[in-house]
């Protein structure tokens, strides 16, 4: 190609190739995760073994009655009227003489599964009425936009404590609550994505191709959201844990008998008197999960180069 370029040049001047000022294609970059990073996934994928495995190798049922006192300290106890029946319990008994370490192994499972469900909810609601927000026109996006804002700014918690209070509080009920408040913030995500996706040079092309507007959507909006969407997706899942503990921190969350971390807190807040560890584990435990998945999504966004934390804010 030089050589061609250079004969038909007139003599004297220098001439390069037509390619010349063209950047080089940024090698693609494989997904490296820090050192901190990789202890986090570990720890996410410990908690996603105990809910998938939990009952089995839980050493009591969540509500079990082990001990005939409150607040047993860790070890061995033995029951006064049955001698030689002894239990042992590596983070002792809560309130009611129930095994810690099996109500939060049989908690993981109400936590994260009630959270996850309700993450996946928000998605999908947010991202379908986002991204019509996006493609559906200036009175459909302002339509939409407006009514979000108006439930955006009610604070969640609150928002949370009226529905449940008017509705009751059950698991489909806490997935539908906590779903359709966190849908609101999805919303805005998914519509600013989509909006940047849609002024691109490649979807002004589709369109004059006479491509309709479902194929822009599925072959050029959703592909180039995907990844800030499951980078957001982490964050998601953290604000919901943390909304679902909440509410059973307050009682109207995960109701007896099952087993839930935010109201393990609430219930065994006067072991601390005692010295118990059944109110610090399972706050240990929602500290865990929360500040892994958080360690993931910043090691995936600095994979970015910071762009999708940006976006999120």
């Amino acid at each position: 190609m030089t050589e061609s370029v250079a004969k038909v040049a007139a003599p004297g001047t220098v001439v390069g190739t037509q390619f010349e000022e063209l950047p080089d294609a940024p090698p693609k970059r494989k997904l490296k995760f820090t050192p901190v990073g990789k202890v986090a996934i570990s720890i996410v994928c410990f908690w996603l073994v105990i809910v998938v495995i939990g009952p089995w190798i839980s050493p009591y049922h969540e509500a079990d009655l082990i001990a005939d006192d409150s607040f047993t300290p860790s070890g061995e106890y033995c029951s006064e009227w049955e001698e030689g029946m002894c239990s042992f319990h590596v983070l002792g008994t809560d309130y009611l003489g129930r095994d810690v370490l099996s109500r939060i192994i049989y908690g993981a499972r109400t936590t994260i599964g009630v959270s996850f469900a309700a993450t996946v909810l928000a998605y999908i609601i947010g991202v379908i009425f986002g991204i019509a927000a996006a493609v559906g026109g200036s009175k459909l996006d302002m339509g939409l936009s407006r009514v979000n804002d108006a439930f955006i700014s009610i604070p969640h918690i609150m928002m949370g404590l009226v529905i449940i209070a008017a509705v009751g509080s059950t698991i489909p009920i806490l997935i539908v609550t906590a779903g359709c408040i966190y849908a609101t913030t999805v919303f805005r995500i998914s519509r600013a994505l989509a909006l940047d996706v849609m002024v691109s040079d490649f979807v002004e092309s589709a369109r004059a191709r006479g491509e309709g507007l479902w194929w822009i959507i599925r072959r050029e909006i959703l592909p180039n959201i995907a990844m800030p969407l499951a980078t957001d997706f982490g964050l998601r899942l953290v604000f919901i844990i943390l909304f679902i503990s909440s509410l059973s921190f307050l009682g109207l969350g995960v109701q007896p008998p099952d087993s839930d971390w935010g109201s393990m807190v609430k219930e065994n807040l006067q072991g601390l008197v005692y010295g118990s560890l059944s109110p610090i584990a399972p706050a240990i435990a929602i500290a865990t999960l929360t500040i892994s998945i958080n360690l993931i999504v910043d090691d995936v966004s600095a994979h970015a180069g910071g762009r999708l934390a940006k976006r999120m804010l």
